[in-house]
């Protein structure tokens, strides 16, 4: 198969790309925030979550101390405990690809797999997100980290929003129903609500708490929630009808007398 075909691949990629430029930010606020090169890739290299690096160098640049970051840090990145079991259950990895999946399991490779609903498409989106996150991510914290200060304010570029504009894509056309809008709405306000008297990071917390506490005590329908957007063989299934009714073709289960031009 042409992966590149793939709508799981195409829409991975594309994560990968906006994602992986935030990485500039990263590297540039973490050596201003007095972390060495090699620091700043080690975070990047072996932490590997947005969120939590963020998170322990925001404690650091604030003059915490390094339990402290670590602490952060740890607090957020729990969130990826969770996906993993979800994605262990879907994915079905064995051997070495365990330990790999492990390190590429964050909110973007997890929301591009369960966003499919073929089982292959489902690992082809898991993998090239976190492949190519895992690589550009750290490609360009390296490229923001040499930079520093030179770059100025990473905000200036519009870094600051490449995360918030790839999780919006991948989350607001799976929102089909009235319930699951009003829920991401709900989390939204707390979030904005949480900001000013919370450490970095800790709204995106917030706002899971609020969002599991209304899940919890809902009673919407089953059917009605965070669907699969895509469908890769949709394509394939729209040719398949054209076919079974094209002239000269017999449908599964159509006798010799119903094909065109039988006697009637």
């Amino acid at each position: 198969m042409n992966l590149l075909a793939s709508p799981a691949v195409r829409m991975g990629i594309s994560i990968s790309i906006a994602t992986g430029l935030y990485g500039v930010s990263f590297g540039a606020l973490s050596v201003t925030s007095g972390l060495t090169f090699w620091q700043t890739m080690a975070l990047s290299l072996l932490l590997f979550s947005g969120g939590s690096q963020f998170a322990f160098i925001g404690v650091v640049a604030g003059g915490g101390s390094g339990i402290a970051a670590m602490s952060a840090a740890t607090l957020l990145g729990m969130r990826n405990g969770i996906y993993g079991m979800q994605l262990n259950a879907l994915l079905h990895p064995t051997g070495w690809r365990k330990y790999v999946a492990a390190q590429l399991t964050i909110d973007e490779s997890t929301a591009t797999s369960s966003g499919q609903t073929d089982p292959a498409e489902q690992r082809r989106g898991f993998w090239a997100a976190g492949i190519g996150i895992y690589v550009l991510w750290n490609l360009f914290t390296a490229i923001g980290a040499l930079a520093g200060s030179g770059l100025g304010d990473p905000k200036q570029w519009g870094l600051d929003g490449a995360a918030v504009a790839a999780f919006l894509g991948l989350l607001w056309p799976r929102l089909k129903g009235r319930e699951p809008v009003a829920i991401a709405v709900v989390c939204a306000v707390a979030t904005v609500i949480a900001v000013p008297f919370v450490p970095a990071g800790v709204p995106i917390l917030v706002a899971a708490v609020v969002a599991a506490v209304i899940g919890w005590f809902s009673h919407g329908r089953s059917d009605e929630g965070l669907e699969p957007d895509v469908d890769p063989y949709r394509d394939r299934h729209h040719h398949g009808r054209q076919d079974s009714h094209s002239p000269g073709r017999l449908s599964p289960g159509a006798s010799s007398d119903e094909r065109p031009g039988a006697a009637e």
